[in-house]
């Protein structure tokens, strides 16, 4: 009798089945943070081998990520069927497979027999594929993941790829079968006249696949096949020949059941696709099942690539200033290295570290799903809390050899999106900071010790690698206020006092800068044209970003009570209130909007010269309406998200509350469409259109909008329609958000959008992450490290309520029945000083005074 060591995935039943046609669009990225991925297909396929430092897409030609591919064949010797172990084909993928029309996709698999029906389950991080065929005794699910693991971000950024096959035979006989699975040459050499690349058997393992290229070169890598617990037969090469020769000789010889080993180093001649297989073989008896876990995993150490630095160290690689590249692929050295090539040798190493603990890397990152997932959270919520947790595992996050974190705002097919870990795009992401907090930090230190210069200046894009960048574009307003917010919620969330101290400095100059800047006079507002996330910039006050001015003035409060400067703590107080009373008359009775500014400006000067080099027509429109792209008495959906972002940062904005919850109300009312079949976009409309309901950027419900309002204004994004949602519920209006929170995720339904990739500017979208504030919010969960305390103010009424929740020390999950909250800790320790805990608006502190550890669950009583 086989031992299945590794029983199914227990899925929570709390989101949604794909099949038939919603299966097309599916793609959920399997890797690390930083380290590139692989993406599980709707048939349990895999495509868009990202793993190079930047995207590689399938459905783009002859590149790396059109040739990579990876298959698994089931034979049944008893009956003579062999099945790829996928399910249908999409009609709609059938064009891609002509040779002269989109090229030779990777492994030539795509037209093998394969299974009959096909079902996608996916709750991040795993995602499971259930393949049928009436004519097959024998089930297939699919489990694919790579470790995820709060706070462990070495194990969190393991550069692999793991699929569990798990076989089942539901007849009433026994089954003989052999299961093979089989990889290209993921490290093939650039010479394709030449004999550049090597495949050798790891014993008992698999196969590991390497390279000849220059050391220090772009192309140097290594990949691994392996399976864990079994040894399996290895053939390390596939047939070397020309056309379709490697996989018409796989085919034959898994098809006839005569599997062939190799060692992979008679290398007949140089040309020909080049890959390897390993097969494991056995007998089901009747209800039986077997899980072979199948590893793939790679190593590229050099990264061959810089964006916005000031000056390159002369290696080879030229960089102008929108970041475009030259480069340099043999001798040089590389611009810089990625994280896991500091902590693994070669794909070997990386393949050796994961089969000798895969027991425990599976069972903790089973431990954060099921932590996750019982969190009291409606469906469509935690579907977009989970979902969006993909983004930190795909293309658009880097990490360099130090440590440190960069990113684009998105993906394109072929590289990234928007370099330099935007600012005003990352105010929204809300997963890093509580998931993984010291890795949130080095963006921190990124903006305010390398980005931001003498004056107080931070260019938003930072520089790749790690250094000084530019100062030859505008500041970001919402993006460098929004920094300092986040500086206050890394204080609280790390309770590193040293830390703090030493950032308190610069936090307090970028601050300065932004007065200076932008509120010359010290009206406690924004007046001077600032540029925002929609790539222009406001003429004067608006709410918006005046509501970041306001979320930034009080952090500083805190962060200088705390670093023991309280002369300073005085003077932003002072001003924090003086602008709360100023924004005030920016409200119109429903929603805050914008007062176009251009008279008695600094910048005044600067509109007179736009208008001179304007054509008649334009100019004439200008000296009508004022700047171009504005917005007005327009009511706009991220109208305060500043406030929100506060909220977030565990901060009380001196906003008024009402005013905030009336605003977000307006929001919902005006901008929130069941069907945009009526709404005109005009810029962008793929990301919602038609009969598609969606929250819009901004409408004009008291008056005409502009002519030429700001970029963006018709469209739909689910980064704002997340924190719309979220602070939502933070001012008591449920329904409205869950009613926003399920038309986003309606829209990605598999044969439309992929549900693990919610683009804008690119693939895996960085604001997307907004939806993690849904769990912040619905929970009303945090911990504050330097006083710990903690704060749990749930949004619904059920009882018993759990949330998942993570801080810089523990994980795990707090259950708050109607007399006692019990904390469960999956891993970690955390002391508690107090607990504070709002419910039906009442607020009750309790003294708690203990130090909890992982394992033993901890009750505390709740005052009557």
């Amino acid at each position: 009798m086989h031992n299945d060591r590794y029983p199914g995935i227990r899925l929570s039943g709390k989101t949604r089945t794909f099949r038939g046609t919603n299966l097309l669009q599916i793609a959920m990225p399997l890797g690390g943070i930083g380290a590139g991925c692989i993406c599980l297909n709707g048939s349990g396929g895999l495509q868009d081998f990202s793993i190079r430092h930047h995207p590689e897409t399938s459905a783009i030609p002859d590149g790396h990520g059109f040739s990579d591919g990876a298959f698994a064949l089931l034979h049944l010797p008893d009956s003579g069927l062999t099945r790829l172990v996928e399910g249908p084909l999409p009609v709609e993928k059938i064009y891609d497979q002509g040779l002269k029309a989109q090229g030779f996709r990777g492994g030539g698999h795509e037209g093998l027999p394969r299974f009959a029906e096909a079902t996608f389950r996916g709750e991040y991080p795993f995602g499971v594929v259930r393949l049928r065929d009436s004519n097959l005794p024998i089930d297939v699910t699919i489990t694919g993941f790579n470790p995820f693991i709060p706070l462990d971000d070495r194990n969190s950024g393991i550069p692999c790829a793991i699929l569990e096959y798990r076989l089942h035979n539901h007849s009433n006989q026994p089954v003989p079968y052999q299961f093979s699975y089989h990889l290209t040459h993921l490290a093939p050499g650039t010479d394709k006249n030449a004999i550049t690349s090597r495949n050798t058997v790891i014993p008992g393992a698999g196969v590991l696949f390497t390279n000849l290229e220059p050391p220090a070169s772009a192309a140097f890598g290594s990949a691994a096949l392996g399976v864990v617990d079994f040894e399996p037969k290895i053939k390390a090469m596939w047939f070397r020949g020309g056309w379709f020769d490697a996989v018409s000789a796989l085919w034959r010889e898994v098809d006839s059941g005569r599997f062939s080993e190799n060692d992979g180093s008679a290398a007949a001649q140089s040309q020909g696709r080049n890959g390897g297989s390993i097969l494991l073989s056995g007998i089901l008896t009747a209800g039986e099942s077997i899980t072979y876990p199948i590893i793939i995993c790679w190593h590229f150490p050099n990264a061959h690539s810089a964006y916005g630095t000031l000056q390159l160290p002369g290696t080879g690689a030229a960089v102008s200033a929108n970041g475009s590249q030259h480069i340099c692929t043999d001798s040089c050295l590389p611009e810089w290295r990625p994280y896991y090539a500091s902590q693994w040798e070669d794909a070997g190493e990386v393949l050796k570290y994961v089969r000798e603990n895969y027991p425990r890397l599976r069972h903790r990152t089973v431990a954060f799903h099921r932590a996750l997932f019982s969190s009291s959270l409606p469906a469509e919520m935690l579907d977009a809390v989970s979902a969006n947790l993909a983004i930190l595992k795909s293309p658009t996050v880097l990490r360099q050899e130090n440590g440190n974190i960069w990113a684009w705002e998105g993906c394109f097919s072929e590289r990234g999106c928007c370099h330099g870990t935007c600012t005003h795009v990352w105010n929204y992401a809300q997963a890093m900071p509580h998931l993984f907090p010291s890795l949130e930090r080095t963006l921190r230190e990124q903006e305010l010790l390398r980005s931001m210069d003498s004056s107080g200046h931070v260019t938003f894009r930072a520089a790749l690698p790690d250094g000084p960048t530019r100062h030859d574009f505008h500041p970001a307003s919402d993006g460098q206020l929004g920094g300092i917010m986040k500086v206050y919620r890394e204080w609280q969330i790390s309770g590193d006092a040293a830390w703090l101290h030493a950032i308190y400095p610069f936090a307090k100059r970028s601050m300065d800068f932004c007065i200076n800047h932008w509120d010359p006079r010290r009206t406690g507002l924004l007046e001077e044209p600032h540029h925002n996330t929609y790539d222009i910039e406001f003429w004067g006050r608006d709410g918006m970003c005046s509501s970041f001015y306001l979320g930034a003035l009080t952090a500083m409060v805190h962060l200088a009570k705390d670093s023991g400067h309280p002369e300073d703590a005085e003077f932003y107080a002072n001003l924090a209130r003086k602008g709360a009373s100023a924004i005030e008359t920016l409200f119109n009775g429903e929603y805050y909007q914008q007062e176009v500014m251009v008279s008695g400006l600094d910048a005044a000067p600067e509109f007179e010269e736009n208008i001179q080099k304007e054509n008649p027509e334009s100019a004439a429109l200008l000296r009508q309406e004022g700047p171009k792209y504005q917005y007005g008495n327009g009511c706009l959906a991220d109208g305060v998200l500043g406030a929100w972002i506060a909220s977030m940062c565990g901060l009380d904005s001196p906003q008024s509350k009402e005013h905030i919850r009336s605003h977000l109300a307006a929001v919902f009312k005006y901008n929130y469409k069941p069907s945009l079949k009526e709404h005109p976009i005009r810029q962008r409309p793929g990301y919602a259109m038609g009969d598609e309901p969606g929250l819009v950027l901004c409408t004009w419900p008291k008056g005409s909008p502009l002519t030429l309002p700001f970029p963006y204004s018709d469209e739909v994004w689910t980064g704002f329609e997340y924190q719309v949602a979220s602070h939502l519920i933070l001012t008591g209006q449920f329904e409205q958000a869950l009613t926003i929170v399920r038309a986003a995720r309606s829209r990605y339904d598999g044969h439309t959008r992929n549900p693990w990739n919610e683009y804008e500017c690119g693939s895996y979208y960085a604001r997307a992450m907004s939806s993690f504030g849904l769990l912040l919010a619905v929970s009303g969960f945090r911990y504050r490290a330097p006083t710990g305390t903690l704060e749990i103010a749930p949004q619904v009424d059920e009882r018993p309520f759990t949330c998942f929740f993570s801080t810089a020390t523990a994980w795990g999950t707090l259950t708050l029945e109607s007399d006692r909250l019990l904390i469960n800790l999956v891993e970690g320790s955390l002391a508690i000083t107090s607990l504070s805990l709002t419910s039906n608006q009442k607020t009750t502190i309790t003294r708690v005074g203990a130090n909890i550890q992982a394992g033993k669950p901890f009750s505390i009583p709740l005052k009557r």
